[in-house]
């Protein structure tokens, strides 16, 4: 009992610690993104650019499956700045009986662009590897679960400002230290740790990383799906910046396919240019299920393709809807995940989907766009000062 003390105190003040040193020299400002207090403007949807020629069929079945996480919260369960889920049964109850999407989200909510400068929106997709449940052969890339002394702090356990940030580790006697790193792992496979399968590619199993899931078609002709576990609490690099700065990929046209060739066509360089991104996800292995939905985000429910996004959390709550309007880009999403690289109050990662169609889509997305997050009527957002 002492010592579980002990380590629960050595934890509060690691937390501590390691968030403030962590957010003052790990945290990228992301290009696009609304820094600053929230601020809401309400509006009509009269007033919303694109809104009366949107299709909103896929967001209004995306929200009924955010509905059924928010039916079953408490009443005084918070929604963030949008009230409490007791604030949105009333909403929640008519989209299951709603026959015309437009004419529900019109009667039951209120559009409010956020701030007054365009977001960046980018993409995401569930890539398909080949695998193994043993390595032999062309099957030598592990896919690891989740490591058995790998430890994650909830920082918003400790301070509320500190909602959605967490830190990783292991216990080292008393001490929580880093996790190995993305090279140390490929160098040194961490202990306590069962590999799930063995892929083909390792390219394949980056992007597989930066993806958060996918699936894996086995050679005995089954089809598994991984899900996000943990990460090993190394911050994210994208490693197009490093094409860029070290080996003259030009900064114009840089997308994930971009990437995704490079690696490809240089193969001596193609792992310590990945090793350079010292983050590196564990993950779950969960069945298929629904083939035409995705894996399960953050906030509990199958994403649906094209209408889920993911957002910061530490801004938005999950099930929210938000319509983004720009010039590559009119649609009605649903606040369904989050991601370490998503930043910022004007910022989304659509879903794409499955699929080399859904991976080409994605890889090209990044679009500057208004955001209008839609509340229900008659609710007044809590914004801090």
């Amino acid at each position: 009992m002492r010592r579980a003390l002990l380590i629960a105190f050595v934890f509060v003040l690691l937390a501590a610690a390691v968030f403030g040193v962590w957010w003052k020299f790990f945290r990228a400002p992301v290009t696009g993104v609304e820094e600053g207090p929230l601020r809401l403007i309400a509006t009509g949807f009269e007033d919303v650019p694109g809104w009366k020629d949107a299709d909103l069929s896929a967001a209004l079945s995306a929200f009924r499956r955010s509905c059924v996480k928010i039916l079953g919260l408490p009443s005084n369960a918070p929604m963030a700045y949008a009230g409490t889920a007791d604030d949105w049964r009333g909403a929640c109850g008519g989209a299951f009986v709603a026959k015309n999407a437009r004419a529900f989200f019109e009667q039951d909510f209120t559009p409010h662009a956020v701030g007054s400068d365009e977001g960046l929106v980018t993409g995401y997709y569930e890539p398909l590897l080949s695998g193994s449940r043993r390595r032999h052969a062309q099957f030598q890339t592990p896919v690891y679960g989740m490591p058995e002394d790998l430890i994650t702090i909830d920082l918003g356990a400790f301070r509320p400002e500190w909602k959605g940030e967490t830190i990783a580790g292991r216990l080292n006697g008393r001490k929580l230290v880093p996790f190995q790193t993305r090279a140390q792992i490929d160098a040194r496979p961490p202990e306590k740790t069962r590999v799930l399968f063995y892929c083909d590619d390792p390219v394949s199993v980056f992007f597989l990383h930066i993806q958060g899931s996918g699936r894996v078609r086995l050679d005995d002709g089954s089809t598994v799906r991984v899900t996000y576990a943990a990460q090993n609490g190394h911050p994210y690099t994208p490693i197009g910046r490093v094409l860029i700065r070290k080996f003259g990929v030009p900064r114009e046209g840089m997308s994930m396919q971009v990437i995704r060739a490079w690696l490809k066509d240089h193969p001596d360089d193609a792992q310590k240019v990945m090793e350079t991104d010292a983050s590196f996800i564990f993950f779950d292995e969960k069945p298929v299920g629904d083939p035409a939905l995705g894996p399960e985000g953050s906030g509990g429910v199958a994403l649906t393709p094209r209408a889920s996004i993911a957002i910061d959390n530490r801004i938005h709550p999950f099930g929210l809807p938000v319509f983004i309007t720009g010039d590559s880009l009119v649609s009605l999403f649903i606040a369904q995940d989050t991601g370490g690289a998503i930043r910022g109050a004007a910022r989304a990662d659509i879903f794409f989907g499955f699929g080399p169609n859904a991976e080409q889509t994605a890889g090209g997305m990044k679009a500057n766009a208004r955001f209008y997050v839609l509340l229900p009527k008659g609710l007044k957002p809590k914004l801090a000062a």
